[in-house]
């Protein structure tokens, strides 16, 4: 099914990574079709599909895509969580940006940052690295037949393995930084409210949340992965 897609990629219109003279005609299946294709030798890419670098690259960028959009976000996260946690004295978001603004300075917009910015780059890693991962190894499994009939699936099972592993890598950092932003009294660093939960609650305390985490992020994640590919592949047609 891999190579399927490879090949389908090098025949759009857009840029490729390598460019092969054509010669001898072989056979191969092209989007459920067999098709001449031709080549001097096999196709060189920079970046082996299901090499390590490749899933490393694929790990870093879902460390930046993750990692920095959560983080330029934090203000609105912020309100979002004390809209939540407290309604009485939150009553809208222009609301709870003023009285956060009023009682902390614009400095206090921020709060939070140091653990968004770890624990969802930690997310992000692990949810698109990860999902390389399960969908060469179950691609692989399902041989290369059955992993192109059924790629849809195929997208659908990987990304929710990706996810369950992602969010497990998120937990910790996300309960740091709501008891940050929502908790009166709290430290308002990663570096000192840690330690507390740690001391006070144990392993288990930064895992409280995993399972709704779960429940929101992995259906999430297995829509957008889904679409994202099927969408590729109409673009590509």
């Amino acid at each position: 099914m891999i190579r399927s897609m490879l090949d389908t990629a090098r025949a759009s219109p857009f840029p490729t990574v390598a460019q092969c003279e054509p010669s001898a005609p072989r056979r191969q299946l092209v989007h459920g079709r067999d098709v001449a294709a031709f080549s001097t030798a096999e196709p060189e890419y920079s970046c082996e599909y299901g090499s390590p670098k490749f899933f490393a690259i694929a790990g870093f960028g879902g460390i930046l895509s993750c990692g920095i959009t959560h983080t330029a976000i934090v203000p609105l996260d912020l309100v979002k969580c004390r809209l939540q946690t407290n309604a009485d004295k939150y009553k809208g978001i222009f609301n709870g940006f003023k009285v956060t603004v009023r009682e902390e300075g614009l400095r206090g917009l921020g709060r939070g940052w140091a653990p968004t910015a770890i624990g969802y780059s930690m997310q992000g890693l692990c949810k698109f690295g990860f999902y390389e991962v399960f969908k060469n190894l179950y691609s692989n499994m399902m041989g290369e037949e059955n992993a192109f009939l059924w790629r849809t699936t195929l997208y659908l099972a990987a990304s929710a393995s990706a996810e369950f592993f992602a969010d497990i890598a998120l937990a910790p950092m996300e309960a740091v930084k709501v008891r940050i932003q929502t908790m009166p009294g709290f430290p308002a660093t990663l570096r000192k409210g840690f330690p507390i939960i740690m001391s006070q609650e144990g392993w288990w305390g930064f895992y409280k949340g995993v399972a709704p985490l779960w429940a929101r992020q992995i259906p999430y994640t297995m829509m957008k992965f889904a679409c994202f590919e099927r969408t590729v592949e109409a673009l590509y047609q």
